[in-house]
């Protein structure tokens, strides 16, 4: 099998459209191999991830993640317009955490339920499922993989990592056939490290640190990785400016 070529793409989160714009400006001046951007869909925000992505096209292609506890399984998907007016073909679905106002309102949907509810009602949309290298042992990680994979998913977006041994262990697991876009992500103070070991249970190399530098030097690494597979890889930049965490890499 010929290897796909590679796709790049920036995670950006919908604060306010004004903001998202000068964001989507700045990858545009200053990073020339992206071609695609990914939006986050949170609640307390007004602008919803496919709203989002609507002002990244035509110039970009554009991936909204769709949370699986927001669909209501009896009414039609609320995003299914957005998507076919402006040219949205792919999607990111994940689980989605409970939303801090618990007057909102979720359903019992899960990952694997939603994607097969996509494939079945939007056939021509490629559906993308999450990957998370510290949820759970990586067998039974594996095991989730291959369920998506069977309900429908093309391919997964990876939890971003922090450590090149760690995406050489997954790499192995997953069928060759899947699409892969491993992410990485800027931690530059001890708090988001803190964070991201506490909460997210995320694993670092000793050589870790929190600089810009050792950041910027690790999404080179991560690409170069990607490319030599023919797979795909994101960023996720976090209180820092895409240029600076990204300019001369991408």
């Amino acid at each position: 099998m010929t290897p796909s070529p590679t796709r790049i793409s920036v995670e950006l989160v919908p604060r306010s459209r004004s903001g998202l714009r000068a964001e989507l400006e700045a990858v545009a001046r200053h990073l020339p191999d992206v071609d695609t951007v990914n939006v986050v869909d949170l609640t307390r925000y007004s602008t919803r991830s496919w709203q989002g992505c609507a002002l990244a096209r035509p110039r970009y292609r554009a991936i909204p993640h769709i949370r699986a506890v927001d669909l209501d399984p009896d009414r039609p998907l609320a995003m299914a317009d957005a998507l076919a007016a402006h040219g949205l073909d792919e999607v990111l679905i994940i689980t989605g955490d409970a939303p801090a106002d618990m007057s909102a309102r979720v359903y019992d949907v899960d990952a694997v339920r939603a994607i097969r509810r996509f494939r079945r009602e939007l056939p021509h949309v490629r559906v993308y499922a999450g990957l998370d290298p510290y949820r759970q042992s990586l067998a039974r990680e594996r095991d989730y993989l291959l369920r998506k994979l069977d309900a429908g998913a093309c391919g997964f977006f990876t939890q971003p990592f922090f450590d090149l041994r760690l995406l050489a262990a997954y790499a192995d697991l997953i069928p060759p056939e899947a699409e892969v876009w491993w992410g990485a992500t800027t931690v530059l103070t001890p708090a988001s490290l803190n964070y991201w070991r506490a909460r997210n249970h995320a694993v670092f190399p000793r050589s870790f640190q929190p600089t810009l530098e050792w950041n910027r030097a690790f999404a080179a690494d991560l690409l170069t990785f990607a490319r030599e597979r023919g797979q795909h890889a994101y960023f996720m930049p976090v209180k820092t400016e895409v240029r600076a965490y990204l300019e001369g890499i991408v």
